[in-house]
């Protein structure tokens, strides 16, 4: 289970590193995530082992958070987390902090233990970068479902994040040659975000982005939306440049 953001500004504190708080926030939803696809059942964080931040992630960057659940009990799981930062540009990564976020989902009426644990999820699966989020109340309309804006939003980043990992430039959005969308995503869904280049030009790298909606109680996924985005690299200048082979 992976989720990946950038530290802007308002995330970083006055070294311009990102804020410990918000590395924390990062870990304990991507461990709520792992955990709760998991149980399929409502899922709380009891607590944390010892987290120890190593090395800051810095504005302009990249922070990916993972989690694994790697213990499970009867009603509690132990989920190993990572926050790791990379260099857009460069590449460069270096693991910033790691530790256990024990989690807790309460038996229900009728309900059992916990499953055993299965086989662990990649993040990288057929060519394709799979990246989650939360669908809070903030992102949802009076419908109770996901704006499309957000969706967009959520989408274009994952376009972003493909394609500087694809071409190591600065890279901009300069296109969306078609979105589609297909189904709602629900207050409460995990969404997740497929994507992959699909061909990469002398400046341009074109980006197909699938966006999913999992109900995390039933396991329920929906293919909701689709896109293509155009992104190009450029220099210093705003000017196009040309990606390596």
């Amino acid at each position: 289970m992976t989720l990946i953001d950038m530290v802007f500004p308002g995330d970083a504190n006055h070294h311009g590193t990102l804020f410990g708080g918000v590395g924390l926030a990062h870990l304990d939803k991507v461990a709520f995530l792992a955990a709760a696809r998991h149980a399929r059942r409502p899922t709380v964080t009891a607590g944390c082992e010892r987290i120890d931040f190593a090395a800051p992630a810095r504005i302009g960057e990249m922070a990916e958070a993972t989690g694994r659940v790697a213990r499970v009990g009867r009603t509690s799981m132990g989920v190993e987390v990572e926050l790791w930062a990379e260099a857009p540009v460069s590449g460069e990564r270096r693991l910033c902090t790691r530790g256990v976020f024990n989690m807790v989902a309460p038996r229900e009426a009728g309900q059992g233990d916990l499953p055993p644990l299965a086989g662990h999820d990649a993040a990288e699966d057929g060519g394709r970068l799979r990246t989650v989020e939360m669908v809070f109340p903030a992102w949802t309309n009076h419908y109770g479902t996901l704006y499309g804006g957000d969706a967009l939003k959520l989408m274009g980043k994952a376009a972003f994040i493909c394609a500087t990992r694809r071409a190591r430039r600065v890279i901009v959005m300069a296109a969306t040659n078609r979105i589609d969308f297909t189904c709602p995503i629900r207050e409460g869904d995990m969404v997740e975000m497929a994507s992959r280049p699909t061909r990469v030009g002398r400046t341009s790298v074109t980006v197909e982005v699938e966006l999913w909606g999992e109900d995390l109680r039933t396991g329920e996924r929906r293919r909701a939306a689709a896109a293509e985005f155009v992104m190009v690299a450029v220099d210093e200048g705003g000017r196009p440049t040309p990606i390596a082979a």
